[in-house]
Formats: structure tokens, sequence, C-alpha cells
């Protein structure tokens, strides 16, 4: 493959997995080269402005983890969201162009198919069918000043235990003399 060049990339086109969508539903298609930043503003916007009930994440080949981080984050921002995830895989077909084509022969191309992994995620503010493979039930909320880490903390958290005496640094005793210049200080005489 050192000798030819890709000059295209096309995908296949798949309906959405989710049945029962409303015609209008936002999908939001991660690609690798996407800026999360951009995709976030578009998506929140369509949620909290415009009061989408519903929106899909989908991605495939190196964009899953991207689309996954995503639907992370809207969770976490808007809270109380359903998903349904679906993966499933994507053919995508790869057109390679040789740089050394024969001098008197047409231009050789090569056509690549690859089956590469794909997600579709669903977010709704609406309650999804629970018994559907894939489904995930909302985050609880939490209360003010509880621990936003919630259950992707890996253990609880303990109180420390209360400190030992002999652990604790001995005080430091600061003599100063009554010369008007304070040459006379001293510290680190420990206190017996």
């Amino acid at each position: 493959m050192e000798n030819f060049r890709k000059v295209r990339t096309s995908e296949e086109e798949m309906p959405l997995p989710f049945p029962d969508l409303p015609p209008d539903v936002v999908e939001m298609k991660v690609k690798e080269g996407s800026k999360i930043r951009n995709l976030m503003n578009f998506a929140m916007a369509q949620m909290e402005l415009k009061g989408r009930r519903q929106i899909v994440f989908s991605g495939c080949g190196r964009a899953v983890t991207k689309t996954i981080t995503c639907v992370e984050i809207m969770k976490r921002k808007l809270g109380g969201l359903h998903q349904v995830t679906k993966v499933r895989y994507k053919t995508v077909l790869e057109v390679w162009e040789s740089q050394d084509p024969l001098p008197d022969g047409p231009a050789q191309n090569l056509t690549v198919h690859k089956n590469v992994p794909s997600i579709c995620i669903l977010l709704s503010r609406d309650p999804l069918d629970p018994n559907q493979t894939g489904y995930q039930p909302p985050e609880p909320r939490h209360e003010a000043g509880e621990d936003t880490l919630g259950s992707s903390s890996k253990g609880l958290k303990r109180p420390l235990p209360p400190p030992c005496e002999e652990l604790l640094p001995k005080k430091l005793q600061v003599q100063v003399s009554d010369s008007p210049r304070g040459t006379g200080t001293t510290a680190g005489q420990q206190d017996h």
C-alpha cells in the first residue's frame, strides 16, 4: 500500500436503530476530526433553547470514543436523561489510487471495504422502555453539597482518622531579645 494514496472514503448510510423516533430528531454525526466544543454547543442549543425532547449521537471507527464523550458531557450538563445505546458494524468504502501508474495504462485504483464498529446513542428527556437492550436510566440527581462524583468514584469516601499526637510537629519556640535591631531572634529550640 506504500505506492497508493487514499483519495476517497465513504460510509454506508444506515437508518437509526431506534423505533418510533420523531421525524425531526436531531442526529449528531460525530467524526474523527470533529471538535467536541462545537458539537456540544449545537447539541445543548437544540435541547435547551429549541426544547427538543430527544437527540441521537452517532459515530464509527475512531470517532466512537468522541461520541461517548459527548454523550457523557450532555448527561452531566442536563441531567435526568434516559439513554439507549446500540452498537453495530458499518461498512466504510475506501478508494486508493496508485502513485506509480503504468506508463501506457490507465490509473490503477483499489477499493477497500472495511467493517468498522459504530455506535448510536439516544438521549431522551422522556422515559424510554427499560426492557430494551442497551437502556440506562438517568443518574440520580445530587443534592447541594453532596459529592458530585457519584457512582464514578472508585470507593466510598471515609473521614480521615484523628491525628496521633506523636505525628504532630512539636511547636517551635521563638525568643526575641530586647536589642533594638532584633538580632537575637532564635528559632528551632524545641519545647520539651
